[in-house]
């Protein structure tokens, strides 16, 4: 009758068994590491790829808009001049005229024109192959008014026996909207308003020297006032 053979196991071979164990263990832990870890990959690119794609790039349009809108004040052009207006009422009983009254007014007239550069927007500006082309919006007189400190009534006179009415405060009032009338056609005339825009070109083209562009175009518009 055969016996089965009893393996002879020496006291070394148990030794081992724990650091076998032990290892064993490491080793499944270390796998499962591993695992988990791709796993963890593959879940958080799935999520990424989910999620709407942010790009770093700078609305440079709209910079280069804010930064030629804090300039506006530095593209306007002033026409000053001063002019003599005569103007007068007369006093009537029926036909007949009994009386007039007189006023030699001095006055001095002021006309801004220049460039509402707020007007100025995404479609102003065109950027290609790192070259820049800026559209201006169209000059316009800004403002027109009669410089108070610097008018005065020179005469005023009321005529034979002071007949004419008196209406100073009146006449005066109409002697400024002459003044104004004056001023703003010889402003016309002086061509402020393609002096606005040589001033405002100027000064876009100086303030976007630094921006790295290979090129700056500055375009105008042109303006319906001062025509006719």
């Amino acid at each position: 009758m055969n016996s089965s053979k009893i393996p002879n196991y020496s006291s070394d071979s148990f030794k081992l068994l724990p650091f076998l164990t032990k290892s064993g263990v490491s080793i499944v832990f270390t796998i499962g590491l591993f695992s988990l870890f791709h796993t963890s990959n593959k879940i958080l690119e799935g999520w990424k790829s989910l999620l709407p794609t942010v790009t770093s790039e700078i609305d440079t349009s709209r910079l280069i808009i804010q930064k030629i809108q804090g300039v506006s004040e530095l593209t306007t052009t002033v026409f000053v001049m001063d002019a003599v207006v005569p103007t007068s009422s007369s006093r009537k009983i029926g036909d007949w005229v009994v009386g007039e009254t007189n006023l030699l007014y001095l006055a001095r007239g002021e006309v801004r024109a220049g460039l509402d550069l707020s007007k100025i927007d995404e479609d102003s500006i065109i950027t290609e192959d790192n070259n820049l082309t800026i559209t201006l919006p169209a000059p316009e007189i800004l403002d027109s008014k009669i410089d108070v400190t610097e008018s005065q009534v020179y005469d005023y006179d009321r005529g034979f026996l002071s007949l004419g009415p008196d209406v100073a405060p009146d006449l005066q009032t109409q002697a400024q909207r002459e003044t104004l009338k004056k001023v703003i056609q010889s402003a016309c005339q002086a061509d402020i308003l393609n002096q606005a825009n040589e001033k405002a070109v100027l000064t876009v083209t100086q303030l976007m020297e630094n921006t790295g562009y290979d090129s700056v175009d500055v375009k105008t518009t042109p303006s319906k006032q001062c025509k006719g």
